[in-house]
């Protein structure tokens, strides 16, 4: 039997790494009759993070390389593998809620079992229908506790026949006590213990603070806390909990009886010092953890373990096999470990037990269950799940690249033309690039964490800020010397500022720049309502849907859209005819935004009346453009005239947008997945399905061309259209993403 297991793996330090490390070599240790098992590893890697990985590994999959995990899915599906077996955390995956790997379990030709390492009692509904999607995709789900069952039935409405329970593995690697106390120079101690990944929800200050009762009556006791910060941790807030920890422990005088280890350290030495410690300690803050790999471990060395009561330390220290105390209760626990101390026959008892049980769940027989297990899975027939059908194809998108992005960007702005991939900086910037390189940034970060998006942020918001009058409206031209160029910028500029920022308020990265974003939008807001031009307020309107998203009960805000959406619903009104569906008597740019705004607005005010219109007036702009097969943008030569000829040249990336995020929109709004195929038919007008059979992005500079004429495409490549297709490439992925996530 040949097995595929996909998930982090060493020397990458995680857990679930670990996990898996133990796990396939348990399972390929198992040979039944005269088979011998085999497997390799599909690795996760994490944050741009590179590991030398030892030969087991076939591949790497990067966590945000959404084309990664459908190469994975292939490579699987070739490699001989009679089974899967997936370990699911929501963390290690790429996208909303780990969403990536649902396109890859969806392409899998063989059968699968997913082990799940977290199970939410509270689940966002992201990641209820991931998980609800991860487990209908599985032949078979593993779960390491009563309780991941029971939320698994009545919570994400899994068959029970479909769930198994297999404890959590441990080593069967064993010490003498009394030797390790030695080695460690601990043999007069009271040890206590506590290892795993450091973190606020590890509740470690709860026993710092009960040590000196216990130290009064044991001043021999040491604690030692065993193990790195989390990587997560340290790049979100360094070490601010270690230090607050160290602090704590200076202010209470136990300099002398706590111990930091700051290690990541092999399987070998853990188990010396849990059979070193006479009490181990997992101090955890809240209930809702599912599965503990630390706890386990504790009980495989068959440690006394007193606990606060998560759901998994609930289960495993019933029967007398440990101790509970409350969450966060110094006191409650400081009196467990004295009556411990005090009556060392009770330790013993809890030791024989916690040692009995962990003799049930080493590795070798873990890995026997689970042998049992795919083998079973193998010998049945083998029902696929219909998958999803969609022509979006993420193998298709080249590289995504930020290159000629930073290339035209300097410390004010992103300069907003170019000789054809070299920034043309005679031309200086301007508010409209700005905003949507503001866009596409926060864009970027929140869909693929990329460090350079989030180090390019703060320039665009920087220079809108900069360009904003003290009555709210925004000066557009500034020249390369930094000298404005403009009293008051174009409505068209300011609609689309509004929208970056709003935008920014539903999704910002941090605290500083989602109060400098809602200082500039609410600065602009008293403008809202002077906007003449229906696309400066169709963006204007959009820029306020996505603040909505996040600010639902900000009535007025909702009534000024409403009042927007009827200024655009009017247009629609006075200018369409039976064979006319549009607010103007021409197509001219930017078509798309009218629909995609009042698709928006639809989204928030759940009005038929708006909803129609930006139904029917997308209709009518697909008929004009999409009638052949591929998008053909009306020109911007001479556009569109109602009762007039149709103009195909010049054909600008703008427009492709427009129709991209309409279509996107389309599909949020009523799930009918023909939107994302259109959606992707607009998106291939960019690699060459266009008029002219020529592709506009630039495979060598990563930017993208800015459109084409009768004669052939126009090389330069400026911010406008270099970040139109950049955001098109973002919301093709974002689509796929939800339609995987879709509960069909």
């Amino acid at each position: 039997m040949k097995i595929a297991y996909i998930s982090t793996y060493l020397p990458r330090e995680c857990g679930i790494g670990t996990f898996t490390h133990d796990l396939m070599r348990s399972m390929l240790q198992h040979a039944h009759k005269t088979n011998q098992n085999e497997g390799f590893i599909v690795a996760l890697n994490d944050h741009n993070q590179e590991y030398t990985y030892p030969s087991e590994v076939k591949l790497v999959i990067h966590q945000e390389q959404q084309a990664d995990y459908l190469e994975a899915a292939n490579f699987i599906n070739l490699s001989g593998a009679d089974i899967c077996i997936l370990e699911h955390e929501f963390g290690i995956f790429g996208g909303q809620s780990g969403v990536h790997i649902l396109p890859l379990i969806h392409r899998l030709k063989i059968p699968l079992i997913v082990t799940l390492h977290t199970i939410l009692e509270a689940p966002s509904y992201n990641e209820k229908a991931v998980l609800k999607e991860v487990c209908k995709m599985a032949n078979h789900i593993v779960v390491m506790s009563h309780k991941a069952i029971d939320f698994l039935t009545k919570i994400y409405q899994v068959p029970k026949e479909k769930i198994s329970l297999i404890e959590h593995g441990v080593p069967d690697i064993h010490y003498d006590k009394v030797q390790t106390r030695k080695e460690f120079k601990l043999v007069d101690k009271k040890i206590l213990l506590t290892f795993g990944f450091i973190g606020r929800n590890k509740g470690i200050e709860t026993v710092i603070r009960a040590l000196p009762k216990i130290i009064e009556h044991y001043p021999n006791t040491q604690y030692i806390i065993l193990g790195k910060t989390h990587p997560n941790i340290i790049r979100q807030s360094g070490e601010e909990y270690r230090n607050f920890l160290q602090l704590l422990v200076k202010n209470l005088n136990l300099t002398n009886h706590v111990i930091f280890l700051n290690e990541f350290i092999d399987q070998k030495e853990l188990f010396k010092y849990l059979e070193a410690c006479d009490i181990y300690i997992t101090p955890y803050l809240n209930e809702a953890q599912i599965t503990s790999g630390t706890l386990s471990y504790a009980m495989g060395a068959g440690c006394a373990v007193i606990s606060t009561p998560y759901w998994h330390a609930s289960e495993l220290l019933d029967k007398g096999r440990g101790r509970l105390f409350n969450f966060n209760n110094s006191d409650m626990l400081a009196d467990i470990l004295q009556e411990l101390m005090d009556h060392p026959e009770q330790l013993k008892e809890i030791q024989k037990r916690s040692s009995e049980y962990g003799a049930k769940i080493t590795w070798p027989k873990i890995g026997a269950r689970y042998i049992q297990l795919a083998e079973r899975i193998i010998s049945e027939p083998l029902e696929l799940t219909p998958k999803k059908e969609t022509i979006v194809d993420p193998l298709l998108l080249p590289p995504f690249s930020l290159s000629h992005i930073k290339r035209l960007t300097d410390d004010t702005g992103i300069i907003q033309h170019a000789k054809f991939g070299i920034p043309n900086l005679k031309e200086g910037y301007c508010l409209d690039d700005n905003s949507r390189a503001l866009l596409m940034v926060l864009m970027a970060y929140k869909q693929k964490k990329d460090s350079l998006a989030l180090e390019l942020s703060p320039i665009y918001l920087s220079y809108i800020h900069y360009m904003q009058n003290s009555d709210g409206t925004f000066r557009n031209f500034l020249s390369f010397n930094r000298n404005f160029m403009d009293e008051v910028g174009s409505e068209d500029s300011f609609g689309r500022t509004i929208w970056a920022l709003g935008f920014l308020l539903g999704n910002a990265p941090n605290d500083a720049y989602y109060q400098t974003g809602r200082l500039i939008f609410f600065d602009a807001a008293p403008n809202f309502e002077k906007l003449k031009s229906i696309r400066s307020i169709a963006n204007t309107m959009i820029g306020i849907c996505y603040y909505l998203k996040t600010n639902i009960s900000d009535d007025n805000m909702t009534e000024r859209l409403r009042k927007m959406s009827f200024i655009l619903i009017k247009h629609f009104d006075d200018n369409s005819t039976s064979e006319w569906k549009w607010f103007e008597s021409l197509l001219a740019y930017d078509n798309g935004i009218l629909p995609l705004a009042l698709l928006h607005a639809a989204e928030i005010l759940n009005d038929d009346k708006v909803t129609a219109t930006a139904l029917a007036s997308m209709s009518f702009l697909t008929e004009v453009t999409l009638k052949d097969g591929y998008l053909s943008i009306v020109g911007n030569k001479n556009w569109y005239k109602k009762n007039g000829p149709r103009s195909t040249y010049a054909q600008q990336p703008i427009d492709a947008l427009a129709m991209i995020l309409m279509y996107h929109q389309a599909f949020l709004l009523t799930r009918d997945k023909d939107y994302l195929n259109k959606m992707f038919t607009c998106y291939m007008w960019f690699l060459g399905e266009n008029d002219l059979r020529m592709s506009l992005y630039d495979f060598e500079t990563k930017g993208c061309c800015d459109g084409f004429e009768n004669y052939g495409v126009n090389r330069n490549q400026g911010a406008e259209s270099s970040l139109a297709y950049l955001i098109s490439h973002l919301n093709i992925l974002q689509a796929y993403e939800e339609f995987y996530k879709l509960d069909e």
